[in-house]
């Protein structure tokens, strides 16, 4: 995974609430068994019939945050919504709070969710078409260049893990040492199991 520290640049204004996963990538968009090209159908109904919609202006083409409304993310659990925000370039995405499933799933493909009370989203969302935005996950602030600095919150298992760019594999792996030991000790304790897995193999 990897490594998060900031996230800077256009921001798309799409404050719409309860937004939910079937919103996020429509379910007859599921039947891949890759997750390259799924951005090209995020949100397809909000862009049909919507020529000037804030998903296809060109000055928001591979923006890495998006601005949301409040409970975004609802509805179903499907992992695929993350991954098509992923593959149209986000990578960072302000609301005021997010549906738990979308958040987990999100943290699991390195996608920051910040969460901001309305009247900063409000904000954000107000200056969003106009200037560029960042998100400092280590100092935990979302600035701008006309001196807005709002804090956050965030989950500090998630925050290390996102800065060092660490999957669960990866803290897996970094555990590595012990997890070889402990197999090394429970072996010398109980020398059957060796030899019963090797008869099975």
């Amino acid at each position: 995974m990897k490594a998060i520290r900031t996230v800077s640049g256009v921001a798309i204004p799409f404050g719409r609430k309860n937004v939910d996963t079937d919103v996020i990538l429509p379910a007859k968009h599921l039947k891949v068994i890759t997750r390259t090209g799924l951005g090209r159908y995020a949100f397809t109904t909000v862009r049909e019939g919507q020529p000037d919609n804030i998903f296809d202006n060109p000055r928001n083409s591979g923006a890495p945050i998006l601005i949301a409304g409040d409970n975004f993310g609802c509805g179903s659990s499907r992992e695929h919504a993350p991954w098509a925000l992923a593959d149209m370039g986000i990578r960072a995405i302000i609301a005021p709070s997010f549906a738990d499933i979308f958040s987990g799933n999100a943290f699991k493909n390195a996608m920051l969710l910040i969460e901001l009370p309305q009247e900063q989203v409000d904000r954000l969302l107000q200056i969003a078409g106009d200037i560029d935005i960042t998100i400092d996950l280590e100092r935990q602030v979302v600035i701008s260049p006309l001196d807005d600095c709002f804090d956050f919150s965030y989950d500090p298992f998630r925050k290390a893990s996102l800065l060092e760019g660490l999957d669960e594999i990866g803290l897996t792996e970094r555990n590595m040492a012990a997890i070889d030991a402990f197999a090394r000790q429970r072996i010398a304790d109980f020398p059957w199991i060796a030899g019963a897995a090797s008869r099975a193999a």
